[in-house]
């Protein structure tokens, strides 16, 4: 059994991430933190585990976790998550941050997009990017696991493919996101509240939000070339899932080039799943899943390709996803734990 903590464990993410591993078969929960709960009963925080036993939420203890631990996620906010690495790394446990602290490769990128100073930029590059389907062979061997964002997953996994192959042009790539207001996180805020999101849809982080960075970092690496892009998210007033609708010019490539390039890429994959042409993905089909789906059309007027991608961003996003690149890392199969179906309704 593989025995595994939870730092962060009462956000939206934290919580998420309990559910998960509380049905995994080769787990054992031994450590479950949180600053605002420590000493009350998990289940007192929230009521829906009430057939997960007795886990009480603790302190951050490193040497307690350290002592007890095979795997810790850090389900803590960047910035915070730096600091924790930095006592934890080397120490013998394999860490999964789902912070953006470690995704990057550029430390200027990371601080400029971040308005931060990197608490420990000399594990930066000791960081393996975390999404499982372009990175795994990496990840199988990785002490220190960067979990990719929600958007950012959304966002790479339909393009990576159509930019390394040369299907597409790299430059001009827009990226229209909606997200629901879990992606904000577990916090009081106005902005995030019911009747400000409730019967609205707005735009956010116009031309500034940081995920645009990662998406073009990661993206860069797929391209002879340095990509730049427009990425605007949106908050859809619902619970959960990120819809992105990209748009990217075509280079030479109809439909059958693209369907043959997504087969190659995800013909195997457990969670990533192509629709055929013309046939676009919706929430309903993978909230609540590990999935992420991708749907396209070939707009013959304009020479170009129209793609939507579909998350929940609570587990491919985020919790999912960080408990499918334990199972890389630990030898398991990929979907153990992971194995519920989209809730349609």
């Amino acid at each position: 059994m593989i025995n595994v903590s939870v730092i962060g464990a009462t956000g939206y993410a934290g919580i998420e991430l309990l559910s998960i591993l509380s049905n995994h078969s080769e787990v054992v929960i031994k450590h479950a933190t949180s600053q605002s709960f420590s000493g009350k009963r998990l289940l007192d925080v929230y009521e829906n585990f009430s057939l997960c036993g007795e886990i009480v939420l603790e302190d951050y203890n490193s040497d307690i976790l350290l002592k007890d631990s095979d795997v810790v996620f850090l389900c803590t906010p960047h910035g915070v998550s730096a600091s924790i690495v930095s006592d934890l790394y080397g120490k013998g446990v394999k860490i999964i941050d789902l912070s953006g602290d470690f995704r990057y490769d550029d430390l200027e990128t990371y601080e400029s997009w971040y308005n931060l100073k990197h608490k420990c930029p000399d594990l930066l590059k000791k960081g393996v990017y975390g999404l499982c389907e372009i990175n795994r062979d990496k990840i199988k061997s990785a002490d220190l696991i960067a979990n990719s964002g929600c958007y950012t997953t959304n966002s790479i996994l339909p393009l990576y493919p159509l930019i390394k192959s040369g299907l597409i042009k790299s430059d001009h790539i827009i990226i229209d996101a909606k997200s629901g207001v879990t992606g904000a996180g577990r916090k009081a805020s106005i902005p995030f509240s019911f009747c400000e999101v409730y019967g609205s849809f707005k735009a956010y982080g116009v031309a500034t939000h940081r995920h645009t960075s990662e998406i073009e970092e990661q993206l860069s690496k797929a391209s002879d070339n340095k990509i730049t892009l427009s990425f605007t998210p949106h908050l859809l007033p619902i619970n959960r899932g990120i819809l992105c609708t990209i748009y990217a010019d075509l280079n030479g490539a109809d439909g059958s080039d693209i369907a043959k390039c997504y087969e190659e890429a995800y013909g195997n994959e457990q969670f990533v799943y192509v629709c055929s042409e013309g046939k676009l993905p919706e929430l309903k089909h993978v909230q609540n899943s590990n999935s992420c789906h991708i749907g396209y059309v070939i707009d013959k007027r304009l020479n170009r390709i129209i793609i939507v991608s579909c998350l929940d961003n609570l587990v491919k996003g985020a919790s999912g996803q960080a408990v499918q690149n334990m199972n890389i890392i630990m030898g398991l199969n990929e979907n153990t734990g992971l194995t519920n179906i989209g809730s349609y309704v």
